[in-house]
């Protein structure tokens, strides 16, 4: 059933026009109206067009808004077409969105998450880690929605902060203390591929899309115990890297080594405004990274 015109606005009025909302505002807006059961389970939305007119913006901004919050698991069949449907298991969908959402494995959440920063006009990606796996990863829905036309955002900036080359890791590294360290090797190979990926898929977008990327690395001069991921200054997502002991063969030798799958580490996520405690996480980690980019951090190649 469509939604009663009532409940299409805040408090059953027709909100004035605002011409420079964002995608991002329009979808907290719904989001807010979803969590709050005036949009239930399983309804659906008002059109595109109503809900354009509502905010006083194009039928893009709109859709924009739409498929973020469908990478947020609350809402369904967001097309060009008929209306979107509220989700109907919102109970899972507070539980992997909400303020003070539960922990969940790095391939998890931090996709989804990327996504909804990709719906931003200025995108803005700090990263703190041992490779850009995980964001290589997670960046890809980003990039597959701003191919498809349903994100377009102006302006992208991707900073990473990565170990330097030449420092003795923490880990991965082999158990057995030796000179030749072939961990190493492979680590600082995939540091450099992942890295190049990352560079060439985002900068790409210059030229396909005509958006406005800036990627840059600096190299670290430790090993970092835990991954951050800070997302348009609104969103800090944390993780422990957990090290094991375990087999593993590397250019046809069998060797023991210490390791953490960074994949698999677990993901808090701490937002803007959803409390003192994560407001003041967020801002502290913004504070945290830029020290260190603007401190003991050099620059870093991409290279053998």
């Amino acid at each position: 059933m469509v939604v009663d015109p009532k409940h299409a606005s805040v408090n059953g009025r027709k909100r004035s026009q605002r011409p420079h909302t964002s995608p991002r505002e329009v979808a907290d807006e719904l989001r807010a109206r979803i969590r709050s059961g005036t949009l239930r389970a399983g309804q659906r939305m008002p059109t595109q067009a109503r809900l354009a007119d509502e905010f006083g913006v194009e039928r893009g901004v709109v859709r924009q808004a739409l498929y973020l919050l469908q990478t947020e698991h609350l809402l369904t069949n967001v097309s060009k077409g008929s209306p979107a449907t509220v989700a109907p298991d919102l109970g899972l969908s507070r539980a992997l969105t909400g303020p003070g959402a539960a922990p969940q494995p790095t391939m998890v959440a931090l996709g989804p998450r990327i996504a909804t920063a990709f719906a931003a006009p200025h995108v803005e990606i700090d990263a703190l880690c041992l490779t850009s796996v995980s964001l290589n990863l997670a960046i890809g829905e980003g990039l597959r929605q701003i191919h498809a036309g349903r994100l377009n955002p102006a302006k992208i900036d991707v900073r990473v902060l990565l170990p330097g080359r030449d420092i003795d890791l923490a880990f991965p590294v082999s158990v057995e203390d030796r000179d030749d360290d072939p961990v190493h090797e492979r680590w600082l190979a995939q540091r450099n591929a992942q890295g190049q990926v990352l560079r060439h898929n985002l900068l790409a977008l210059r030229a396909t899309h005509d958006i406005d990327v800036h990627v840059s690395f600096r190299a670290l001069p430790f090993t970092p115990p835990v991954k951050l991921y800070l997302l348009n200054g609104m969103e800090a997502l944390f993780a422990y890297y957990t090290l094991t002991r375990r087999k593993e063969e590397i250019d046809h030798e069998h060797l023991e080594l210490y390791d953490s799958e960074g994949t698999q580490s677990m993901l808090f996520a701490f937002e803007q405004g959803a409390g003192l405690r994560d407001t003041t996480f967020v801002e502290q980690s913004h504070l945290w990274f830029n020290a260190l980019w603007e401190t003991i951090s050099s620059e870093l190649a991409l290279t053998g």
